[in-house]
């Protein structure tokens, strides 16, 4: 299933009760990873690093999404820069994130240290727009993790980064795994 666009303030995305919950996310994502070279061990580090990094406070299938997002699950994956030049490594595409480009089949400590960082930045960024586990918070949040700053008015406005983050996460948050 495609990509539907969403554009606008975060009351314009899909609710939560669209979403489909973190297992069932995972096993349509588990293809994904496959392909990019992790394990089947690999595969399932980063579930067992997701639900262990959850409980920083933010939602499973929103560390999932955020991951596939940012890597396809690639734990291998390689570390580009940010617009303002730091290293962003590791699964999740972080700041101060271990990276192993070209690396598969990582232990679970290698793995939940990129999943423990990326989560750790996301949360600061959900702190920012209020801490509570609500659509609009965890899409501004994601505004946040994407480009640093929001334009309340319409989160697709990516401030020189990626302009429908948002958008494409909303819909691997409702089961669409391609853009």
């Amino acid at each position: 299933m495609g990509f539907t666009s969403y554009s606008g303030p975060a009351s314009s995305f899909p609710s939560k009760d669209s979403w489909k919950d973190f297992i069932t996310l995972f096993n349509i994502n588990k293809p994904t990873m496959l392909q990019t070279g992790d394990s089947g061990e690999d595969v399932g580090r980063i579930y067992n690093a997701i639900v262990d990094a959850a409980k920083m406070g933010v939602e499973e299938r929103v560390i999932l999404c955020i991951i596939m997002q940012e890597s396809r699950g690639n734990v291998g994956v390689g570390t580009p820069r940010d617009q303002d030049g730091n290293p962003t490594g590791g699964l999740m595409q972080a700041e101060e994130s271990p990276a192993f480009p070209g690396r598969h089949n990582l232990s679970q400590a290698d793995i939940s240290s990129m999943v423990n960082a990326g989560t750790k930045h996301y949360k600061g960024n959900l702190q920012q727009v209020g801490n509570q586990d609500t659509a609009d918070n965890i899409y501004r949040a994601l505004r946040l993790y994407n480009s640093g700053s929001i334009n309340e008015g319409n989160l697709s406005d990516g401030k020189g980064a990626t302009p429908e983050y948002v958008s494409d996460i909303a819909n691997r948050l409702q089961g669409r795994t391609n853009g």
